[in-house]
């Protein structure tokens, strides 16, 4: 949809478009949506990976255009860029990174800056890392979105805490499927409880999922996709085709499981700044504070926010507003945590 002025007449110097590019030689799709293109360009990198949620940008407008001329890319294997040209091999986060750092040299040159900002959320945050810390000159900032760190250690503290506090509340029914997947006991019963759906069932009930009021994965993710308007039928078909069919075959989980991304990326040289919700255990908080604090750049920010899980842009955007406003566009860091 283009954005209109009072008059219902195109915002003039706005742009609203889906296109589809050659990126690490197959073809991907985006959305450009900005109500001033002469505004800082911000890449929205989106997690899964490969699961993109523009749908949830369409649905809750949290209105990161009004500040920056965004590019939501939709990353190789999922939604707009899945195709049969993407091969299993290639779904790796070194070339996630790789296109990434593509899709940016496309953005500079086509609106003329030297350097984007760029957000990454959740499963998206090792592909920004990657692209931050090998190409600091692109970047003006690095900002993440619950940021991962060592996902093996997240899981083993979300699975104790959905354990404990199904145990709290007497719900045998609930444990029991818990127990099936014995995570305390064996790493090897990680993934598979990753990628089941008593997890994302357990985490949602429990607001430590997507978002904290956030209960029903049905309602509040599969009809969304589904009412989105800036997609065809075709591609919402290919939005489930990729996560259920495509996504299980690569080795993606296994490689975010197996990384340490603490000991992997220990130095981005430029402004870094981490969003976290208080009651987000998909991505564990703390872990991602702890990694902040020992992670070298030039300046850092940690932002918690107090009444949102997984997605903060989504939960609290006005939040998120006052801090792009005041600190990431001044590139300073004076409403995180402790200041």
């Amino acid at each position: 949809m283009p954005y209109l002025d009072n008059d219902g007449n195109r915002l003039a110097g706005s742009i609203s478009e889906k296109l589809f590019i050659e990126i690490g030689g197959v073809k991907q799709g985006m959305f450009l949506r900005s109500k001033n293109i002469n505004n800082p360009v911000l890449l929205y990198v989106h997690g899964g990976p490969a699961f993109p949620n523009y749908f949830l940008i369409d649905k809750y407008n949290p209105g990161l255009e009004d500040y920056f001329t965004v590019c939501y890319w939709e990353q190789r294997g999922g939604g707009l860029s899945y195709s049969s040209e993407v091969t299993l091999q290639s779904m790796n986060f070194d070339q996630l990174a790789s296109d990434a750092i593509e899709v940016t040299n496309y953005l500079r040159s086509r609106f003329g800056k030297e350097k984007i900002f760029m957000i990454a959320h959740s499963g998206g945050t090792p592909i920004g890392l990657l692209a931050a810390s090998r190409n600091p000159e692109l970047y003006n900032a690095y900002i993440a979105m619950a940021q991962i760190t060592n996902q093996t250690e997240s899981e083993k503290i979300a699975y104790k805490y959905m354990l404990e506090q199904y145990r709290l509340d007497q719900n045998q029914k609930s444990v029991t499927e818990l127990m099936k997947y014995p995570v305390l006991e064996s790493d090897s019963n990680i993934i598979p409880f990753f990628k089941s759906v008593v997890r994302d069932k357990s985490m949602h009930e429990l607001g430590i999922g997507t978002m904290h009021k956030m209960k029903s994965v049905i309602r509040d993710i599969f009809v969304p996709v589904w009412t989105c308007k800036a997609y065809t039928i075709r591609e919402k078909i290919n939005i489930w085709k990729s996560k259920f069919s495509f996504l299980p075959k690569t080795n993606l989980i296994d490689e975010l499981f197996s990384t340490d991304f603490t000991s992997k990326i220990q130095k981005i040289d430029i402004p870094v700044y981490f969003f976290s919700g208080k009651f987000d255990l998909t991505v564990n908080i703390d872990l991602s504070k702890s990694y902040l604090v020992q992670l070298q750049a030039p300046l850092k920010g940690f932002y918690t926010f107090d009444n949102s899980a997984h997605s903060p842009l989504f939960e609290e955007p006005l939040s998120v507003r006052k801090i792009i406003e005041h600190d990431i566009l001044n590139y300073k860091a004076d409403l995180a945590d402790g200041k």
